[in-house]
């Protein structure tokens, strides 16, 4: 077996076994004839564009004061973001690593690091440096990360409950930012059910008839946001997962992310790639919450 098959199945970094890499990515993504020459092309993109710029941030960082706990720098993001591009699958594993071992804390670690570096490689991609492929890996590995520092993966069945249903929120005629975040998605090897044009109880309904780890609720127009904290009330009462993550999306959570708690979510995010990495935190504490508990 090759290096991208053993890739797909599992990796070994260490002592840290990884769960297989092909949970985070759809089967039609490997079975394209050019991933290798794509691999080549980031490579390039990585040395020419983005070690440049790490070199400037690195000259002028300050030197980190000791005995303050780490936090990660805009330097740490471009490294991790261009390390999850390149060709070398383990070496984005290892730089994580290491900063955890400096003592970087977990919550920091998705919040400081890992949601960044998503929601760079989605402005590389609104960019046109980057396409929809090169993204999709980049996330998978993001995404692979969070499993294995979380232990996510250990759960029975994980690729089977990784399912979402993303909607725009009651009221919503614009879709397009959700089939984007779902196309996404897809891609990040989640099974998504998308809705649209749904009622407040047709959603609270598909959540206590299906399981789902994550739901995904779109606001366009900030008027529907007023109706938006008790659906999320009742899908949360109704859900067959108890310990279910909420994401919401939309401009008025880009201009205010406090608005996320006053409607009773648990996160939002700023672009499609990093609404998948957000997503599979989501999973991940939700495992935590409910381990041994409700099952598909």
């Amino acid at each position: 077996m090759d290096d991208q098959g053993k890739e797909r199945q599992t990796g070994v970094v260490g002592r840290v076994e990884f769960p297989g890499f092909g949970n985070f990515v759809a089967p039609e993504i490997f079975r394209r004839d050019d991933i290798d020459a794509r691999r080549a092309k980031l490579a390039a993109i990585v040395s020419r564009e983005i070690v440049p710029r790490l070199l400037d941030l690195h000259a002028a960082a300050p030197a980190k004061v000791s005995g303050q706990r780490p936090q990660p720098t805009h330097n740490d993001i471009l490294t991790l973001a261009s390390l999850v591009l390149g060709p070398d699958t383990r070496a984005a594993a290892a730089f994580v690593i290491e900063l955890r071992e400096q003592g970087l804390a977990m919550d920091d670690l998705f919040v400081g690091l890992l949601e960044p570096a998503a929601r760079h490689l989605g402005q590389l991609w609104e960019d046109d440096k980057c396409d929809f492929v090169d993204v999709t890996l980049g996330v998978a590995r993001l995404q692979q990360m969070l499993a294995i520092y979380n232990r996510a993966y250990e759960r029975p069945a994980f690729n089977a409950h990784r399912r979402i249903l993303m909607a725009s929120a009651p009221g919503e005629q614009h879709s397009f930012g959700t089939a984007m975040v779902a196309r996404f998605l897809r891609a990040g090897g989640w099974d998504v059910q998308l809705e649209f044009g749904l009622a407040e109880l047709d959603v609270v309904e598909l959540a206590r008839r299906q399981w789902f780890a994550v739901v995904g609720l779109t606001v366009a127009i900030d008027r529907h946001l007023d109706g938006l904290a008790d659906t999320i009330r009742q899908i949360r009462i109704a859900s067959r997962n108890k310990a279910i993550g909420i994401m919401v999306g939309g401009p008025a959570f880009t201009r205010n992310p406090d608005l996320v708690l006053e409607v009773g979510a648990d996160s939002t995010a700023a672009n499609a790639p990093a609404a998948v990495v957000t997503a599979q935190l989501l999973f991940d504490n939700g495992v935590k919450r409910n381990w041994g508990g409700t099952r598909p």
